[in-house]
């Protein structure tokens, strides 16, 4: 097999009508889609079931983990029914609003109860994807008026946005609950759970899950970046939903704070989604603006492990050209090796607990900092990583080395949800006995995978002893025979090794 790099950046894409049959999700998987979306907004249990199936179906058949993301609803906030039909307001109109199911053009109907008690004077309220804005002007027994900022169509439940509410209401609803329970019994791999305002919204979702699945946090409250290290230190992954978050925040902050988040979860060793209108016009055109392909492509280069897809594939017209499109995009904007590296070295994040004491260190983070440095004299071909849980090939991918990153792993789970990590190639293979068994197990899975170069060594990382989650503590460097002409044989050793007593 011949040599190549595959794209270190990955994509999600959102299982829909457009494309629920198992041919259609065999197309996108071939594509590049290494991570399917069920969103549970929309569907029966019964839909996401049969879309499982074929998912894994798909995957047996292509010999590759594929990961699937259970997308809970979270909160709805809506408007009630307009018994009398949709309202048109105009800048300046005075409106009242009661805590009821039904209502008409003099009580709006706003049927949460629990929201309108933690409302306050000067808050705004976001209508219909943002496109009304009202502000509350006075309080009362059960509901609220409020003058419109911003005018339009009031129609039955449309959604409702509040931005500059600090609501206290649980972020898993009964219905949620009801979908948890369901996907965990079919085996998703992550879980994504909406309104995520503080890290404590995670917490009950922890306990429910357990280590079942990994558990995504959805950022698409402004209240969230204010407990934004909190939040990313409690999940296992993070997504920035700029469709929420574009609503309740001025446009102009969404970049820098998709860039924050990146960052924060950089530094933190932690996945990262880039979500919501990435190609947004290939809904129903075959090519994307060349604003949209210059936005994945900046979600590339600021280093985000993986880009997403959602009404593109889920309801689109032109669901397998937008994931071939982005594909497209992702492996010129790696090729820029210029703008990849200057940007992400410029940001390249110290470990997560930078400025204690180097001793406080974990030896994966040594090791997984050492590999990063050797790759910048050493011209690997890939590097592989034994791992258990996967947080060895997090750390390794954290570093965002510029080579391929194989996750070796003898547990289905841990390879599915390494489908979402920027760089790693996730591959079962069964747990080293020996330290010869480990290098001929690597070698071998990176000639499999098409990432083995007879004119390049790999670096193998691992831990002793073998087959212990948390033991990552060597690094040895495969050299193939004969040696590079820049590296002599006779002043590079054959291999070399970090072992437990240079890092203890």
């Amino acid at each position: 097999m011949s040599y190549s790099v595959p794209r270190f950046t990955k994509i999600v894409a959102t299982v829909g009508p457009a494309c629920s049959d198992a041919t259609s999700i065999r197309r996108l998987a071939l594509a590049g889609v290494n991570v399917f979306r069920l969103n549970f907004s929309h569907g029966s249990h019964a839909d996401h079931q049969l879309r499982y199936a074929q998912i894994r179906s798909v995957e047996q058949e292509l010999g590759r983990p594929i990961g699937i993301l259970q997308d809970l609803q979270g909160p709805k906030i809506r408007i009630g029914k307009l018994v009398t039909g949709p309202i048109d307001v105009i800048k300046g109109q005075q409106l009242k609003f009661a805590s009821m199911e039904t209502g008409d053009a003099s009580t709006i109907p706003f049927p949460h109860p629990d929201i309108v008690a933690e409302l306050q004077v000067g808050h705004d309220l976001m209508i219909d994807d943002g496109k009304l804005r009202i502000t509350v002007t006075q309080l009362s027994l059960g509901g609220f008026d409020a003058v419109v900022v911003v005018g339009g169509r009031i129609s039955d439940r449309k959604g409702v946005n509040l931005p500059d509410t600090d609501l206290s209401l649980s972020a898993l609803t009964r219905k949620d609950r009801e979908d948890l329970a369901f996907g965990l019994a079919l085996g998703v791999d992550w879980v994504a759970l909406s309104f995520v305002q503080r890290a404590s919204d995670l917490t009950e979702l922890r306990q429910l899950v357990g280590n079942r699945a990994g558990i995504l946090a959805k950022i698409e409250k402004p209240n969230a970046i204010t407990d934004l290290d909190a939040i990313v230190a409690e999940a296992d992954a993070v997504m920035v939903a700029r469709g929420d978050l574009g609503v309740e925040l001025p446009a102009e902050e969404v970049p820098a704070l998709q860039r924050k988040i990146i960052d924060t979860c950089r530094r933190m060793g932690k996945p990262v989604v880039v979500a919501t209108q990435m190609l947004e016009s290939m809904i129903s055109s075959p090519t994307p603006t060349r604003a949209e392909a210059s936005d994945v492509a900046t979600a590339v280069y600021s280093g985000a492990d993986a880009v997403m897809l959602s009404a593109e594939t889920a309801s689109g017209q032109y669901p397998l050209e937008s994931v071939q499109i982005m594909a497209k995009i992702i492996m010129h904007a790696q090729q820029d090796r210029w703008n990849v590296q200057q940007i992400i070295e410029s940001s390249h994040p110290r470990p997560a607990n930078a400025g204690l004491a180097e001793a406080s260190l974990s030896r994966a983070q040594v090791i997984a900092a050492s590999l990063r440095a050797a790759s910048s004299v050493v011209p690997f071909a890939c590097a592989v990583t034994y791992t258990t849980s996967g947080s060895s090939a997090l750390l390794m991918a954290r570093e965002r080395a510029s080579m391929p990153l194989i996750g070796l792993t003898p547990h289905a789970a841990t390879a599915r949800r390494l489908c979402l990590a920027w760089g790693v190639q996730p591959c079962l293979s069964p747990d080293a006995a020996s330290v010869e068994g480990m290098v001929d197990s690597a070698v071998q899975s990176a000639q499999k995978m098409g990432l083995y170069s007879a004119t390049q060594p790999i670096a193998v990382v691992a831990g002793l002893p073998f087959a212990t989650a948390g033991s990552t503590n060597l690094m040895r460097i495969v050299w193939p025979a004969p040696l590079p002409a820049n590296l002599p044989a006779s002043s590079t050793p054959k291999a070399v090794y970090f072992a437990d007593a240079s890092l203890e």
